[in-house]
């Protein structure tokens, strides 16, 4: 679902363009129409009714994805009633966040005008934590903002989730392997199940009829797991069953990174990270690029939602470590457009894709670089947030009397 808020025209002239599916263009142009981008290049025509902007000097990428977050699902970590995105069930596959969803949440302006356009907002907690959705940081009803519904079915290998397994690894990967088989005898046995002439499943049937697009390949997993030996477990429970597998997190993904490309298997990371734990000893922030020179496909995400404008911090510390500069605009815009399905509507800056635009004032990844504009699907943002208005608000201290 796309909805195009607000229909205009709009020309954006002489600035250094990287359209991410292709080679930067300078002195080019980007021309918006009707909520989508309609021709890119150094010698296109501009439409007599277009508002033009000079962008001379700037830089013009795709909007910046955010491959997982809580946006619109989360207010305030430490207050429970300003949190959406879980059930509290060890089996949820047949919740889907789309609902929970607050348009007018005090985190989207904040991170939209430092260039984040999109979002994967995703359920968490148990070992199947629900359905994910893909949103645009924009429209002030649900519908408005979800672009795709559900994006990925979200589940839990890593310790978070030793409690669904009684406190074992081993468990959780039976559990959920006692899932599935459950969830396919039930595809299998409708009648019976109505009739009440089967014996009890491992979850209710809400839940196990969820699951079957996963089942059949036609919705992608998304994985969170950190561990070598629990990205093997993902990598063997996905071959059995078939599944159209996407790991998160994975910061031990560099030690099995040839098996993880052998699958076919995209990779989301945060390449800020290298604090190591029990779940991950073997962190290091050069993850993404061994992960990404070993031929796998990989995408970045902030784990903070009340910072995933950082996620730029996150690519200009992956090109640090090895990685080209644009393979991390591509892990920030293209890659995870393409990883959830939607890479022939976003991600780059192509004719006929919606029109996610973000105008730097230099490179996206230095810290000295600043937003001179924000387009959502055609829609121009104003660059104001409660910070900004706070910092107005308070600029100058009244007198105390």
């Amino acid at each position: 679902m796309i909805a195009v808020i607000l229909a205009q025209t709009i020309a954006l002239t002489g600035g250094t363009v990287y359209p991410v599916s292709g080679p930067k263009m300078e002195h080019a142009t980007v021309v918006i129409q009707n909520g989508r981008i309609t021709a890119v290049g150094a010698n296109v025509t501009i439409p007599g009714d277009a508002t033009r902007i000079d962008v001379s000097g700037k830089w013009v990428t795709p909007g910046l994805i955010d491959g997982l977050s809580n946006l619109g699902l989360a207010e305030i970590d430490a207050v429970d009633n300003t949190n959406e995105g879980s059930t509290g069930k060890d089996i949820a596959s047949a919740f889907n966040v789309s609902e929970g969803l607050n348009p007018a949440s005090t985190l989207i302006p904040i991170n939209r005008i430092e260039g984040v356009t999109s979002a994967l907002a995703t359920p968490g907690g148990g070992l199947i934590g629900g359905q994910a959705v893909l949103i645009d940081l924009d429209g002030g009803t649900i519908e408005q903002m979800i672009d795709r519904s559900p994006a990925a079915m979200v589940m839990d290998l890593s310790e978070g989730a030793k409690h669904t397994g009684n406190g074992s690894r081993a468990g959780v990967a039976a559990r959920l392997r006692q899932v599935f088989n459950d969830a396919l005898e039930y595809s299998r046995r409708k009648a019976d199940y109505n009739k009440a002439q089967m014996e009890a499943l491992a979850a209710p049937a809400a839940d196990l009829e969820a699951l079957l697009p996963v089942l059949r390949g036609e919705e992608p997993v998304l994985v969170n797991v950190n561990r070598k030996s629990d990205i093997l477990t993902a990598l063997r429970i996905a071959k059995e069953y078939r599944l159209k597998l996407i790991l998160a997190g994975a910061s031990e993904g560099w030690e099995v990174a040839s098996e993880i490309a052998a699958a076919g298997v995209p990779v989301l990371v945060a390449p800020m990270d290298n604090l190591p734990s029990y779940d991950g000893l073997g962190t290091r922030f050069g993850n993404a690029t061994m992960l990404a020179k070993a031929g796998v496909k990989v995408g970045f995400y902030f784990s903070d939602s009340h910072n995933a404008r950082d996620i730029r911090q996150q690519a200009g510390t992956a090109v640090s470590f090895g990685m080209t500069w644009d393979q991390a605009l591509r892990a920030i815009t293209l890659t995870p457009a393409e990883i959830f399905g939607v890479g022939d509507k976003y991600g780059s800056l192509d004719a006929g894709k919606v029109a996610n635009v973000v105008v730097w004032s230099g490179d996206p990844f230095e810290f000295s670089t600043a937003v001179a504009h924000v387009y959502i699907r055609g829609r121009e943002i104003p660059l104001t947030s409660r910070q900004k208005e706070l910092l107005d608000r308070y600029r100058t201290v009244p007198p105390s009397y």
